[in-house]
């Protein structure tokens, strides 16, 4: 009998607990601003728009803990969870927050209390298309399942693999408006 191989690593999906934790996502979200990735990466492997801090991603992170998906002590995915309250510490949401108050859902309004926004996802370019994005927002649905029976996010219209990927785990598209030059897409999951 030959030397076992050892079995590739796989990510352990796990709530963002540490300023380590917190760092990582800063760090693997500063790689994939459009500032730091051409356009046709953007287009084709998808970006993210908001640059969080330290400090205001630390306080989103209580009561309901981001999701991440680690490798050792690396971040290689997060999916930020962000309460309706914290609005107004980001002002580039305000526009979608507008569009939610006044949109229906199957005729009914969705108040404050009955969601919360998926702030941001993103995983690291060696492990996309690797399951890494679905495993995340299960960890993340699965966390935030009874205290909110809806899950909201927006895209960019342009972001096309983003568009694609949210809709494979599950969201529904709802209300599609522009703000300045961009169109987004807001899209909702029931938890």
């Amino acid at each position: 009998m030959g030397p076992m191989s050892a079995p590739e690593q796989q990510p352990i999906y796990t709530a963002a607990k540490t300023t380590g934790d917190l760092q990582g996502i800063l760090d693997l979200q500063a790689q994939n601003l459009p500032a730091h990735i051409s356009q046709d990466e953007a287009q084709d492997q998808g970006f993210v728009t908001l640059q969080h801090d330290l400090a205001l991603l630390q306080a989103m992170n209580s009561p309901h803990p981001h999701s991440i998906a680690k490798l050792g002590d690396q971040v290689i995915g997060y999916a930020l969870v962000m309460a309706p309250h914290w609005e107004a510490r980001i002002p580039a949401l305000t526009p979608m927050f507008q569009q939610i108050e006044q949109a229906q859902w199957h005729g009914r309004p969705i108040n404050a209390d009955q969601f919360v926004i998926m702030g941001q996802v993103c995983v690291a370019k060696a492990w996309r298309s690797q399951g890494v994005f679905g495993a995340l927002y299960e960890h993340l649905c699965a966390g935030l399942k009874g205290h909110f029976p809806f899950l909201i996010t927006e895209i960019a219209s342009h972001n096309t693999r983003s568009l694609r990927a949210h809709e494979k785990v599950g969201f529904a598209p709802w209300v599609v408006y522009a703000d300045g030059p961009t169109q987004w897409h807001i899209v909702l999951r029931r938890l």
